[in-house]
């Protein structure tokens, strides 16, 4: 539903009754999968709080500086103007405070390209948050309600992580499902019943027991959903986010909280879960769709490739006094032993439209 009326703030939240209900729901019902207890966690988690900051539990790239998001400004106005300027909604997805398409719609503007604005968004906390930084802005629950009348110019940083994933560990004789389960409030990671060899990519299905492979349906759905789109009315679309070319082995589920690793079984609804992206599987779901699809590419090589070097020149110069301060935000942004190689870029492009820069 597109809702442009002020969203209502909820009340300040401590622990919540989440733990409760889905003890109630696994002791009534028995052990849920692991992609239902993310999603469950972090629907509570993100509906009431804002997250981003030093006050809360983690800073994404725009909360580190401005760069980061007027360079995906500029991205998209290149991308905008080599393909004839045609009008285009701009849309993100998950935008955390708008802190991105703020600094990207300021930068696209100083070349002509002012598009209407669209967030996909459910938090009405972070919904208030992005009003105050993008008042014009059209909310959206899901990428469904996205208008379908003109190209899309599509970011979405750090949004795919969150997304519900599901477990599959090998055991000695088969492939199982994790679940949840709960004893006294103590949420426990259980191996579930066999899953068929044909849901594990071939090339993995004689690792040894205890390995596990991370999938996301969620994810691919949204891929696909954004790629038909682009398919059809034009457009390109920008994923940002850590991960692995993928598929590939390993449990990559963690929380953090106050800046801090946590286990992911306590407290659900209190901290943020999420899981490395497999930007392999993300890529060909919307491969089949019939985009174009460049990279991964690490966020270092990117964010280089777009100019992010003169930027801090030109930033240096303007505001001496904070020289150290926009040099560790360059290096914490690109250099390989912090976002730099972790972080990875990928477009996906209408066929019709050009190569994205970054990706050329």
């Amino acid at each position: 539903m597109i809702s442009t009326d002020p969203p209502p703030t909820p009340p300040a939240s401590g622990r919540g009754d989440l733990p409760d209900r889905l003890a109630r729901a696994i002791t009534m019902a028995g052990p849920i999968p692991l992609s239902q207890y993310m999603a469950a966690a972090n629907a509570e988690y993100y509906a009431t709080r804002d997250p981003l900051g030093s006050a809360g539990d983690f800073t994404t790239a725009p909360e580190i500086s401005q760069m980061f998001g007027e360079l995906i400004g500029l991205w998209a106005a290149d991308l905008w103007q080599r393909a004839g300027e045609p009008d285009v909604h701009w849309v993100e997805l998950g935008p955390g405070r708008g802190t991105l398409s703020a600094d990207a719609l300021r930068a696209m503007a100083r070349v002509g390209l002012e598009p209407p604005v669209h967030f996909v968004e459910t938090s009405p906390t972070l919904r208030a948050r992005q009003r105050a930084a993008v008042p014009y802005a059209h909310w959206h629950d899901d990428i469904a309600q996205l208008p379908d009348d003109r190209p899309l110019l599509l970011v979405a940083n750090e949004f795919f992580d969150a997304l519900p994933i599901r477990q599959l560990v090998k055991a000695t004789d088969a492939w199982r499902e994790r679940l949840i389960a709960c004893q006294d409030l103590m949420f426990l990671p259980i191996p579930g019943k066999d899953v068929p060899d044909s849901v594990i990519p071939e090339e993995l299905r004689d690792a040894a027991p205890g390995s596990v492979i991370e999938t996301s349906p969620a994810s691919v759905a949204i891929a696909r959903g954004v790629a038909q789109r682009l398919a059809a009315r034009g457009g390109a679309a920008l994923v940002i986010d850590y991960g692995y070319g993928g598929p590939a082995i390993g449990d990559t589920l963690q929380a953090v909280s106050g800046h801090q690793f946590a286990n992911p079984y306590e407290e659900p609804g209190s901290r943020d879960l999420t899981a490395h992206v497999d930007f392999g599987t993300l890529g060909a779901a919307a491969g089949v769709e019939g985009v174009r699809v460049d990279g991964p590419v690490g966020q270092g090589a990117f964010l280089t490739a777009l100019g992010i070097d003169p930027r801090a020149e030109a930033l240096t110069r303007a505001t001496p006094g904070r020289a150290e301060a926009i040099a560790a935000d360059r290096a914490r942004l690109v250099e390989d032993d912090q976002m730099g190689s972790l972080f990875k870029a990928m477009a996906w492009t209408a066929p019709d439209w050009p190569t994205p820069a970054g990706f050329l």
